[in-house]
């Protein structure tokens, strides 16, 4: 093959790379842009947040919270399991569903109990049910101490600044909001891999880039483990 035909070869070869690399950005271009658009609200409900939070001891913004505790007389006979006590509370509290979320403690020896008097009856501290309702401006906790004739239920009703903050914590938020906000986490991951991914395929100054990215990538590195 002549110096000509391996020119030619060459530029082909060339021209192809150059419209898979436009193809790539077009690509990624459009769908870093798609991916930005879904979590915009999200991320500025999570970005003015989190300032509030990470500045929070300088920022005293009232978190206008109002609580209220009473007690819930039990049926008799009394629920025997949590599944049973979660049904019930839900049709005695009026819930629109189940709890968000529960703990179950078994019952278990007392940990002030004196161990050295070999005599002296050994101590149980009852199981312990917690279940909580609601959403981010109302949270319904209900507390059951196994054995007890009622349930000590506490009410709080957030404002403003408590339900922004329940809700980029995901305290007493449903399972469709956390799911949610996984959706976001995954985008925010996609828009730093496609961000990185357009900085190499459309600057030609990379090592620049990649000396950001790695000064970046250090200082989170130093800031964590000194955090340890």
């Amino acid at each position: 093959m002549d110096a000509a035909g391996s020119n030619t070869l060459g530029h082909a070869a060339r021209v192809r790379s150059h419209q898979r690399r436009t193809v790539a950005v077009q690509w990624i271009r459009r769908t870093h842009g798609w991916f930005g658009l879904w979590g915009a609200v999200l991320g500025l409900l999570f970005g003015f947040s989190g300032i509030w939070l990470n500045h929070r001891n300088v920022m005293k913004l009232p978190q206008a919270q109002e609580r209220t505790r009473a007690q819930l007389a039990l049926p008799d006979p009394v629920p025997e399991t949590p599944e049973a006590m979660s049904r019930w509370l839900q049709d005695a509290l009026r819930m629109s569903g189940p709890p968000n979320s529960s703990r179950i403690e078994p019952s278990k020896p007392v940990a002030w109990a004196d161990k050295g008097d070999k005599s002296a009856p050994a101590l149980t501290q009852p199981a312990h049910w917690v279940f909580n309702f609601g959403g981010p401006n109302e949270i319904v906790q209900a507390e059951y101490w196994q054995g007890n004739r009622s349930v000590g239920v506490t009410t709080t009703h957030n404002g403003i600044v408590a339900t922004l903050t329940n809700m980029h914590k995901g305290g007493a938020m449903p399972l469709p909001w956390i799911l949610l906000v996984d959706t976001l986490a995954g985008a925010l991951i996609f828009l730093s891999i496609s961000g990185v991914a357009l900085w190499m395929l459309t600057h030609r100054r990379r090592r620049v880039g990649l000396a950001l990215f790695g000064a970046s990538l250090a200082a989170v590195l130093v800031i964590a483990l000194g955090a340890l």
